[in-house]
């Protein structure tokens, strides 16, 4: 067959070149699922170290609070499946899977100072504890030889925090030991105990092991975190080696706590105190430098056996952090990002290094066929927390264990989450600030604008997360992921405006903006609407009226755009003045300041029902109306459409008229898109001028959430 060029052509057209593969996160799983009918769903559950069956079906996950295993079904790994608990007569650590049975370290201990622990062995398809034994003190980490011959335990025998500061030594000491299996049991009679003392600089008579890993040569890697040490122990049972995990000098990351990300500062003489760690290869391995008594820095080190630094990532897992939104300002002033998990896994021949920031709940994916030079392929959106990572490449599939569970609070629950490989692109991140010239921090996306020239062009601001540095972000939606380009402070007088919480941003037709800011007496900051020019110094400051002050809830302005001159502004929640079912939708004249308004009735449901943003486009207010529950929850979030033709409204303090609103669209499918749980805080719209709809989230800075923002658009005709 003979091919012209014009054929040629037609066939790459008909024919795409495939993306390489990436892993997009397919289900998530609450913990709460895996409670019986009947049983009190209320109570606080987690999902912690989590491990998999040979066949790669079913999950089983650590479960403190409960002192349980769950187990998860992922037969069909969109649809997983509750296959409830087992009860672990103790606190269940780490568990490991040969054949048909699972072998689950437990801490029974009663105290620090007398600790206990045991090797429970749990047959997975009767959910029954067939065997138990006694290992001598408080376990940690478990690790299976490759051949199943031998189970490694860390026997960390943990410091007491309280006491001494926390500061090490606190007796009595840690160690490791093996236990040979034979025909899938343990053969307890045969434990043997391997002495950690006298090794590590720092505290040496009180080793604290935190993790085991063995490599196919049957050699394991021991991790001991406050004594920033690292073991390696031979096949045949003795040390064959072991160095300080040293320290490390930080420049480039944020080290203050202090309602901003300033990646600008520096940190010296750092120790890495490694937690988790797993091998490359027979001569390397990987740590996870998370840090837990006076260290911790802040990415993952790759070393050859005998303590060389192979690579160390430095300051790019907490960058990275900052670009995808999910820094955690709070633990700036220690730990970052805080990488807790590491594990090593082939897919496709590519040998890959996956690293978990616990407290950016986020999994970076890393190509590591150079050691010395690891390729970061992904950034994986996780739970809040995430603390067990499974890798199974049999199956093309990938899960993490989210280990917080916010339900006290009414937030999120601890959430199991199972990503696949696919040719379709990464589905995360859909928001970033990669590419920007400079590093540009971001966090808490609360309000979009379009701009009225160019359709691809969008503004945002961010809330009182980042109080200390109140910004407008440009962003570019023509990019997949959308990119933020460019940030600028709002100012006044020349200095970094204080006292605000920003929740709406409009453009003003003449290249500056109208900013909402919502406000919170109990706080001192002000209801306000505010106009800044295009380098975010305001112009003008309108304040509320005392006929509506005098009837202030905190749930104020939420949105802001401008039509015809004048400024339409939504509110949160019912002030007052307001009866029941009915928020102030409210026109301002920012001429002669003079306000006026409607009533916009909300719907009912649990927890409460308010407004969180709102866009015109041709000659109608499309608005966010939503709940703020989250999760399995969440039952309300929607864009409605109220039309302006005819609607007159009328002056504060009397009856106001009420609108009639269109439900437009249902949020939730979009919410469900990525496979995580829905999120409460629907928080910003905006309407372009060719009429696509743009939606985001706000991530509240990683406070007591996921960190994701999701970002999509649709077509409104």
């Amino acid at each position: 067959m003979r091919l012209t060029l014009t054929s040629l052509i037609a066939l790459t057209v008909a024919t795409p070149i495939l993306a390489e593969p990436v892993l997009n996160r397919i289900s998530s799983f609450p913990t709460t699922d895996n409670f019986a009918e009947g049983e009190d769903r209320s109570q606080e559950t987690s999902a912690e170290i989590m491990a998999v069956t040979e066949d790669g079906n079913t999950l089983i996950y650590s479960d403190s609070p409960l002192e349980a295993l769950g187990l998860i079904d992922i037969t069909d790994p969109k649809q997983p499946k509750p296959l409830g608990h087992i009860a672990m007569e103790g606190e269940p650590t780490t568990t490991v899977v040969l054949g048909g049975t699972a072998f689950v370290g437990v801490n029974t201990s009663e105290s620090y100072t007398d600790p206990s622990g045991a090797l429970r062995s749990v047959d997975i398809a009767t959910q029954k504890i067939t065997a138990s034994c006694d290992i001598g003190g408080q376990p940690d980490s478990v690790a299976l030889n490759k051949d199943g011959s031998q189970i490694a335990i860390a026997i960390e025998n943990e410091r007491d925090e309280d006491v001494n500061d926390g500061a090490i030594p606190q007796m009595p000491a840690g160690y490791v030991v093996t236990i040979p299996v034979s025909d899938g049991t343990a053969d307890c009679e045969s434990l043997t105990k391997i002495d950690l003392t006298g090794l590590a600089d720092i505290a040496g008579d009180d080793p604290e092991p935190e993790y085991v890993a063995y490599n196919d040569a049957g050699e394991l890697a021991v991790t001991l975190q406050e004594n920033n040490h690292i073991v390696i122990i031979g096949a045949d049972g003795s040390i064959a080696g072991h160095f300080s995990a040293g320290s490390v000098d930080l420049d480039g990351i944020d080290t203050e706590d202090d309602g901003k990300i300033d990646p600008s500062g520096s940190q010296t003489g750092i120790p890495r105190e490694p937690d988790a760690v797993a091998w490359l290869d027979d001569e390397h391995l990987v740590t996870a430098n998370e840090g837990d008594w006076n260290g911790g820095s802040r990415g993952f080190t790759i070393w050859k056996k005998d303590g060389s630094v192979v690579y160390d990532s430095g300051n790019l897992l907490d960058r990275k952090l900052i670009e995808l939104g999910h820094y955690p300002d709070g633990r700036s002033d220690n730990k970052g990002g805080e990488p807790e998990a590491v594990i090593t896994a082939t897919y496709d021949d590519v040998p890959m290094i996956f690293v978990a920031s616990e407290r950016g709940s986020i999994v970076f994916v890393f190509d590591a066929s150079d050691p010395a030079a690891p390729e970061l392929l992904q950034a994986l959106p996780s739970g809040i927390g995430p603390e067990g990572l499974v890798a199974i490449p049999q199956r093309g599939l990938f899960a993490t264990a989210n280990e917080t569970d916010l339900g006290e609070d009414g937030a999120a629950r601890a959430h199991v989450m199972v990503y696949e490989r696919q040719d379709t692109g990464a589905s995360y991140p859909m928001i970033t600030s990669e590419g920007a010239e400079d590093l540009i921090p971001w966090a808490a996306l609360s309000g979009l604008a379009a701009d009225p020239e160019d359709a691809t062009k969008l503004y945002a601001v961010s809330d009182s997360v980042l109080s200390d540095t109140p910004s407008i972000y440009t962003i570019d939606a023509s990019q997949n992921p959308a990119q933020i380009t460019s940030r600028v402070l709002v100012t006044r007088d020349g200095q970094t405006a204080e006292k605000l919480d920003l929740e709406g941003i409009t453009t003003d037709g003449e290249g500056g903006f109208w900013l909402a800011s919502e406000g919170d007496s109990e706080e001192e900051v002000p209801h306000a609407v505010l106009h800044v020019t295009a380098d975010g110094a305001i112009t003008q400051e309108i304040g509320l009226p005392d006929s509506l002050t005098s009837h202030e809830t905190r749930f104020g302005f939420e949105g802001v755009s401008l039509v015809e001159g004048k400024l339409w502004l939504a509110m949160q929640r019912e002030w007052g003045d307001d009866p029941a079912g009915h928020v102030k939708l409210l026109q301002l004249d920012p001429a002669n300041e003079e306000w006026s308004a409607v009533h916009y009735p909300i719907e009912q449901g649990e927890g409460w029902v308010g407004l969180s943003d709102l866009a015109y486009h041709d000659g109608a207010l499309y608005v966010i109306e939503r709940d703020n529950l989250i999760g399995e929850a969440a039952a309300l979030k929607q864009i409605t459409r109220v039309d302006l033709a005819g609607l007159e409204p009328a002056s504060l303090g009397g009856d106001l008229p009420v609108v009639s609103k269109e439900v437009l669209r249902d949020l939730i499918p979009d919410l469900q898109a990525t496979g995580g749980y829905v999120v409460d805080k629907v928080e910003g719209l905006a309407i372009t001028s060719d009429g696509t709809a743009y939606v985001a989230t706000d991530n509240d800075g990683t406070d007591d959430s996921s960190g994701e923002t999701l970002f999509w658009s649709f077509d409104l005709r």
